[in-house]
């Protein structure tokens, strides 16, 4: 299982890795120090050889070969190591030393058993002045390997210890450096959890390496966000308070009223009048719902692929008998289906938003018309009336929640234009209003075209 300490994470990918390269220098140590070991055992062997071959001498006609003291004590390395060594004419009679030790003519020296133990053996050949047939003669000198092996041990444990101790050294370095490095890290959790943070002020941290710098950065633009969506909320309550307050009032009143009247006729114009009042607010309520949906990061983001003018044949069907009943020619102009990609059920309720503004400010008699068509690209939604318009000055304002034209009498909420355009932001669209040909409004909306 992985580790959730940074720290120990980082300490593994520089550690384990040098400890790799230095088991891998440890191999070729081990094998550097059994090189070393056999050269100096063979330059001994050498050095031996030549020093009791240049004892044989010819006394009185007969070969004499004598081992100093010195050729065999240079192997008295503490050891207890055996030495063996045989000195042959060239007929191969042993002259003196080991009978049956092996020779290595021709070879430097090797390795072999001899009275069950495991020599280094080196023979070198010596010319004998006036030896006659018996010159040359074969030196043979072999040693056991317990001084050999002690040195490579000794060679190899000496690596070992250099090897282990520039690990550790090189952990406690590291460690040490993350200590430092991750100093900056310590300090943004600190200033992030710290209880005199009552605002999501920006936070900085001093020395931030470039590598935690974005993480910064973000974390700042992060708490940017939250703070631009906590302020909007707090409008958005502070808004929806205000706005209910009238309705509220108006609704006490009217049940006040229609309580003191015992006149069948009059209570039940305060009743009717109470009705509307209760639809008015029922509608307010629906719309400052509608808007906090529609506001970024309310809901999930869904990408349901919409069919525009299905959406707007069903939203006309279900405003046809209000139309009606206001007189106004409510159609519908499509030429096929307009898909686009975002939100379905805030998608219909763009399409409701901008109808009910349409037929609420057209007058009796008038037309309104909903457009729909793709080119280049997008799907365009247009919703043309022969209402009063909006001056050039106030188009500006009118997506602003709650605001109202100047002069106007009509009971509505404010919010229409407010939560299409939240809607059309968020599926990466844009709205225009323009003034019709014959006067009235003119609204378009713009969105990205569904591909396939």
């Amino acid at each position: 299982m992985r580790t959730r300490s940074l720290r120990l994470q980082l300490l593994a990918w520089v550690v384990l890795p040098l400890a790799g390269l230095a088991a891998i220098n440890l191999w070729t140590s081990q094998r550097n120090a059994l090189a070393t070991a056999d050269l100096i055992t063979d330059r001994m062997l050498v050095g031996s050889a030549r020093m009791i071959a240049e004892q044989v001498a010819m006394t009185d006609g007969v070969i004499n070969a004598t081992v100093p003291p010195a050729a065999l004590e240079m192997f008295d390395t503490g050891d207890r190591d055996r030495v063996y060594y045989g000195v042959e004419a060239a007929g191969g009679r042993l002259l003196t030393g080991y009978p049956g030790l092996p020779r290595t003519p021709g070879r430097p020296s090797m390795e072999a058993t001899y009275r069950d133990q495991t020599l280094r053996l080196l023979t070198i050949t010596h010319a004998v002045v006036g030896a006659g047939e018996d010159s040359p003669i074969s030196v043979t000198v072999g040693v056991t390997l317990f001084g050999h092996d002690a040195m490579v041990r000794h060679l190899w444990f000496s690596a070992f210890t250099q090897q282990l101790a520039l690990v550790a050294i090189a952990g406690v370095f590291v460690l040490l450096g993350l200590r430092r490095g991750l100093t900056p890290l310590i300090r943004l959790r600190d200033a992030v959890r710290s209880p005199k943070r009552s605002e999501l002020d920006p936070i900085e941290v001093a020395g931030a390496q470039s590598e935690i710098r974005p993480l910064v950065d973000a974390l700042n633009a992060y708490m940017e966000r939250v703070r631009a969506q906590m302020a909007a909320q707090r409008r958005f309550i502070a808004n929806a308070a205000h706005q209910l307050r009238t309705p509220l009032a108006l609704l006490s009143t009217q049940a006040s009223y229609a309580l003191r009247e015992n006149a069948v006729d009059a209570r039940r114009e305060a009743l009717i009048a109470l009705q509307a009042s209760s639809a008015r607010l029922a509608r307010l309520a629906e719309q400052l719902l509608t808007l906090s949906r529609a506001e970024p990061g309310s809901r999930r983001p869904r990408a349901d692929r919409i069919d525009l003018t299905q959406a707007a044949r069903q939203v006309l069907e279900t405003h046809a008998p209000r139309a009606i009943d206001r007189n106004v020619d409510l159609g519908l102009d499509e030429t096929g289906a307009v898909p686009v990609i975002g939100d379905g059920t805030m998608l219909r309720e763009m399409i409701v938003n901008l109808v009910d503004n349409a037929l609420r400010y057209t007058p009796a008699g008038g037309t309104v018309t909903v457009k729909l068509a793709a080119a280049g690209g997008e799907a365009v939604l247009t919703v043309t009336d022969d209402g009063p318009g909006i001056p050039a000055d106030e188009r500006d304002h009118v997506f602003e929640r709650f605001y109202r034209l100047t002069g106007e009498t009509d009971e509505g909420s404010g919010l229409g234009l407010a939560i299409v355009r939240e809607v059309v932001e968020n599926a990466s669209g844009r709205i225009t209003l323009a003034d019709g040909a014959t006067g009235g409004l003119v609204v378009e909306v713009r969105l990205p075209l569904a591909s396939g």
